[in-house]
């Protein structure tokens, strides 16, 4: 995949896709047809067994917006290798050539990634790797192929048996681009390696063929993709390729809502988040904090879980949707041991760069991630980067969610040094205090015992950020920054 060619898009739940483009031919398989050949069913996360994520970096850095994370499966460590390395490339290329760091907007660079399948014998990532330029949001993608039999990490191109495979597949995908009109430029294809970065399969077996934005078509064009008929494909995949063909088709699908409406149905059966514990403590009498931790659940969550427990402090984890359905077994964790569970969006874009349906998109289906897991619907949410407007509000509101951002930032995530990371969150903590740390982050979670230890001798009690404000509910669409203030969202 060429650095720095990437297409814009709602965040996308980890268990089902669809985006723009047609099939050549209908398959001669039996499976009825789906109504957009493009489509391909991710798998669940949470079928991998130890699977977590990795997160290279996630906030402000030299005045731009990055979030990037990919998955770790035990057992494939030249998988976690080769993804690292592809998304360490991408934000290098961003950081060089993307847009002035003292831009306005703040250029933003962010990953997702969903599964494009997985089984004993191999699986598939898809990285969705989007920044923002001068010119507007664009996006890219790549998928990158594990073969579990021989321990072998592989581009997608590696899909298909030689040279003259992807020549023949490159006149296919040609003939078919010359049907979509004015938008897509054929021409521009080319039976490169690095423009058949990203194959896939959907649940017929039909191989998918997706490009980069700008690749072989316009911005406005969207999403650019091509499905190839089994039988058509078949031929030209090499041995790993026909297993991750069958791999593809024999998943396990899981049914998800594939609409805002329907994911929001499926979310009000649910009581709201509540820690068990809420009305336990007096915040009007006693020395109150709410230690908030974003952009989990992660790889270093269950140990901050231990530490928690052992000091007997609650805390409201602000949890992403993408990580929360590859943990579910932790969200249910941070539930059943008094903490409370709230929405930090599903891939963590900046809210304030985008329209009120992608808005909303991004928090319906963290909520409803998160509403499956443990069973009860988040009331609070936190916007990326603390970015938020009238328009975020106003939208957050809607979803009968308050809006969370914090008065103490020890700015743990830059900085590798726990008791660094303890003093000045000990420092800077006072009664009422909403504290921003992050779970993805090691040395935070280091930190945890001794800014736990100092706390409690000073007199605080850790507290979820509900229970700060005593009986006074807190507002869907108001803005809290700390204990006793709140903002309307039409300030």
């Amino acid at each position: 995949m060429p650095n720095l060619r990437f297409v814009g898009g709602i965040a996308w739940m980890a268990v089902t896709i669809a985006g723009c483009g047609a099939a050549i031919t209908p398959s001669s398989a039996k499976a009825p047809m789906p109504s957009e050949p493009t489509l391909i069913n991710f798998v669940d996360p949470s079928v991998v067994q130890g699977l977590s994520t990795r997160t290279l970096f996630s906030g402000e850095t030299g005045k731009r917006h990055v979030h990037a994370v990919y998955p770790a499966v035990p057992g494939a460590p030249r998988l976690t290798e080769k993804l690292h390395g592809t998304v360490r490339e991408e934000l290098d290329g961003f950081t060089r050539h993307g847009a002035p760091a003292n831009a306005l907007p703040k250029p933003e660079f962010n990953v997702d990634w969903q599964l494009a399948a997985a089984s004993p014998e191999v699986l598939g990532v898809r990285l969705r790797i989007g920044h923002s330029m001068e010119s507007g949001w664009s996006e890219a993608r790549t998928t990158v192929w594990y073969d579990r039999v021989k321990g072998r990490a592989l581009d997608s191109a590696d899909l298909l048996t030689d040279r003259p495979a992807l020549v023949t597949l490159a006149g296919i995908v040609r003939s078919e681009l010359r049907l979509r009109g004015p938008l897509v430029t054929p021409n521009a294809l080319r039976p490169d390696r690095e423009m058949f970065d990203s194959l896939g399969f959907n649940p017929r077996g039909d191989l998918v063929v997706e490009f980069d934005d700008e690749q072989v078509g316009l911005g406005v064009a969207g999403r650019v993709a091509v499905a190839v008929p089994s039988a058509t494909a078949a031929p030209l995949l090499s041995e790993i390729g026909l297993r991750a063909q069958r791999a593809a088709v024999q998943a396990k699908k899981t049914p998800a809502p594939t609409s805002r409406e329907e994911i929001k149905a499926a979310s009000t059966d649910k009581p709201p988040a509540r820690s068990f514990m809420a009305g336990s403590v007096d915040c009007a009498k006693l020395r109150c904090v709410a230690l908030t931790y974003d952009d989990g659940p992660g790889p270093e969550t269950a140990r901050l879980l231990d530490v928690l427990r052992a000091h007997g402090a609650r805390a409201t984890f602000f949890t992403l949707g993408s990580n929360a359905s590859a943990r579910p077994d932790l969200l249910r964790r941070m539930r059943d041991e008094g903490h409370l569970v709230a929405n930090h969006t599903w891939s963590h874009r900046d809210l304030t760069m985008l329209p009120p349906t992608k808005i909303a998109d991004q928090l319906t289906r963290a909520q409803h991630a998160v509403a499956q897991i443990i069973g009860q619907v988040p009331t609070l949410m936190r916007p990326p980067y603390g970015d938020s407007d009238i328009q975020v509000a106003t939208v957050a509101g809607r979803l009968n969610m308050a809006v969370v951002r914090w008065n103490v930032d020890p700015e743990d995530r830059w900085d590798p040094d726990p008791r660094a990371i303890a003093d000045r969150t000990v420092a800077r903590a006072e009664p009422g205090a909403i504290v921003l740390l992050h779970d993805s982050h090691p040395a935070t979670v280091d930190a945890a015992p001794e800014i736990l230890r100092r706390l409690s001798e000073a007199g605080y009690t850790f507290v979820t950020v509900p229970e700060l404000y005593g009986s006074r509910e807190m507002v869907p669409g108001r803005t809290y920054d700390s204990g006793g203030v709140s903002t309307a969202p039409d300030r």
